[in-house]
Order: C-alpha cells, then sequence, then structure tokens
C-alpha cells in the first residue's frame, strides 16, 4: 500500500512538472495519470503495487468531491447568474458523449467480432 501511494503521488508530481513546462495546457493529475497508464503498458509499473491503493482511493471518491462542493458555494451568484449557459454545455456535451460513444460501440462490435 506505501508503494502504491508513493508511485501515485510520484506520477501526479511528474505531471507538475510536465504541467509547468507546457504551461498548464492541462492538468498536472491528467499528464500524471497518462505517465502512469504508459508506465503500466511498458510494463515499469506491475500493476498490483498500485491496485489495493487505487481501490482504497475510489471507494473513498465521495471525500474528493466535498472541496469542489464548496467552491461552488462559494461561486453561487456566479453560477446563478449564468445559469442557462451552464445548464445548455451540460446538455450539448452529454449529447455529444452519448453519441460518440455509441458510435465508438458499433464500430467496437462491427470490426472486433473476429479478433478473439
Amino acid at each position: 500500500m506505501i508503494r502504491g501511494i508513493f508511485l501515485i503521488i510520484f506520477f501526479l508530481f511528474l505531471g507538475e512538472i510536465a504541467s509547468y513546462f507546457t504551461n498548464g495546457i492541462l492538468p498536472s493529475s491528467i499528464y500524471g495519470m497518462f505517465f502512469l497508464f504508459l508506465s503500466l503498458l511498458f510494463g515499469l509499473v506491475d500493476v498490483k503495487w498500485v491496485k489495493a491503493t487505487a481501490e482504497s482511493l475510489t471507494k473513498n471518491m465521495a471525500l474528493f468531491f466535498v472541496p469542489s462542493a464548496v467552491g461552488l458555494m462559494i461561486s453561487f451568484d456566479t453560477l446563478k447568474s449564468n445559469f442557462l449557459a451552464i445548464l445548455l454545455s451540460i446538455i450539448v456535451s452529454t449529447v455529444i458523449v452519448i453519441a460518440v460513444v455509441a458510435k465508438m460501440q458499433e464500430w467496437l462490435i462491427k470490426f472486433g467480432k473476429g479478433k478473439k
């Protein structure tokens, strides 16, 4: 478990460095997850090293939403004044995600049948 925590924090640190050098195009956590993914993909990190830590973090995922919820409460006036734009963007992005996932699923079913 300690190794898993260390590895996750290490990749988050690498993500901080990458985010700094790319002027924050993407958040450091995205870079960190990408680096961890590549390390897992190429066998530099064994899955069992981070599995227990990742499972315990995902089981307690609700705790990670508390700071975001507090931030929303602080920005309530801004949210209230931009409610229609926010609602429209949520609806449009949800429809786009559903359409892309549906097309991807169709493609996977069509081309993935013969590859077993």
